[in-house]
């Protein structure tokens, strides 16, 4: 008898003979602007690290001084036997930072999204979300029930045709990601917020690629456009630019308590590890403390950016640290990654499902840590591979 999943070997062979199959790779070591994967050093443009975090001894102490104090795991979810004094710490800390009532720690930022929205909203909702929302986002829309609207990208005319044409429904949830993952570009967030406080909306913004990243001492969009107390739910990621791991919801009390009693990933997957919620709490307060971190950051993209333009390379409307170069054609794009690593850096191929068809692309990140010599070797890399690939 045949074994049930043979079906999946159908489509890994698609994949291998459109040169598509890849496994991740390794990485060899601590997360650094040079790296070593797959046994060479790299200049590393891949990572989330933007502030160059991950290998700081200030969050290393914090990490090493909770694990023997507190042990290396709270040994339940929170709502039995794990909720610990260091959780409530991050969480205190996480809403003086977003200045709002209250903040709750999930698992990751992936579970903030869809435990969020699957919680919040119910059969007779509807949710209006734009077409390149995150993967979280679109989950959470579907395990909810609720009816999905999807407005074009940034297009603001269409979401307020879709909310007048949702009046009659329960509740109502305008979300948007803060920063978009794949293009780098900025939600054209005061324009949705004013819709959601026109039509009573619910608004909510994902904000795990401008935690840290935008706003003073990186708060996020909501504090880059000052926005504090009209958006109604604000998720933030731990993982990026404070370097460790978790996810956050930010807003009212009377929201933190209803997810206490209804966040599925909350009730049912044990909570951080003390180490790691240590790690969050010293890298929130470090980057408040250091906030040239952050422009270090900005400058960095910025010679980046320039450089990538002076070459003739598309890097659509990226606004942020996200600069997509932007190929086309998929098989062309995994082309420039590997020429990109036997030329000394990392920088990854994007492909479908993660963005459209025909928009192929590398992305690539710069950090905080990074050095402008080792940008100017990337830039020369870049030339060179988009050159032998007659891309530039």
């Amino acid at each position: 008898m045949a074994h049930p999943l043979t079906y999946l070997e159908d489509e890994l062979r698609d994949l291998r003979e459109r040169g598509l199959f890849r496994w991740p790779r390794l990485l060899e070591g601590p997360q650094e602007p040079v790296a070593r994967y797959d046994g060479r050093e790299v200049i590393n443009l891949c990572s989330n690290n933007y502030l160059g975090l991950a290998n700081h001894p200030v969050l290393k102490d914090a990490a090493r001084q909770a694990l023997d104090a507190l042990g290396v795991g709270s040994g339940a979810v929170r709502t039995i036997a794990g909720n610990m004094a260091i959780h409530r710490q991050v969480e205190d800390e996480l809403a003086r930072f977003k200045h709002t009532e209250a903040t709750l720690l999930y698992q990751s930022g992936f579970t903030a999204n869809a435990g969020t929205v699957s919680a919040i909203l119910g059969k007779d909702d509807v949710i209006v979300s734009d077409e390149l929302n995150h993967a979280s986002i679109i989950d959470g829309a579907r395990l909810s029930g609720a009816a999905k609207k999807i407005f074009p990208h940034k297009d603001v005319t269409a979401a307020r045709a879709l909310l007048e044409e949702s009046r009659g429904a329960r509740h109502v949830l305008l979300i948007t990601d803060g920063v978009f993952s794949m293009d780098g570009d900025i939600a054209p967030l005061p324009a949705l917020v004013a819709l959601a406080e026109e039509f009573g909306a619910i608004m909510m913004v994902d904000d795990a690629h401008a935690s840290g990243v935008l706003g003073s001492a990186g708060r996020g969009t909501v504090d880059h456009f000052h926005l504090h107390g009209r958006v109604h739910v604000q998720v933030g990621t731990l993982s990026k630019a404070f370097a460790c791991q978790g996810g956050y919801v930010a807003g009212s009390q009377t929201l933190v308590d209803y997810l206490i009693h209804r966040a599925r990933p909350l009730l049912f997957s044990t909570s951080h590890p003390p180490s790691v919620a240590a790690t969050a709490l010293a890298a929130v307060r470090l980057v408040q403390q250091q906030p040239e971190i952050i422009e270090r950051l900005w400058d960095n993209t910025r010679f980046f950016k320039r450089g990538l333009g002076q070459l003739g390379f598309n890097t659509g409307m990226s606004e942020t640290p996200i600069t997509p170069v932007i190929v086309g054609d998929e098989v062309r794009a995994l082309e420039l990654s590997d020429r990109l690593f036997a030329h000394g850096v990392f920088a990854l191929s994007i492909a479908f499902p993660t963005v459209p068809r025909g928009k192929a692309r590398v992305r690539t990140i710069v950090t905080a840590g990074h050095t402008q010599d080792q940008l100017r070797r990337a830039l020369d890399a870049f030339e060179r591979a988009g050159r032998e690939l007659h891309l530039i």
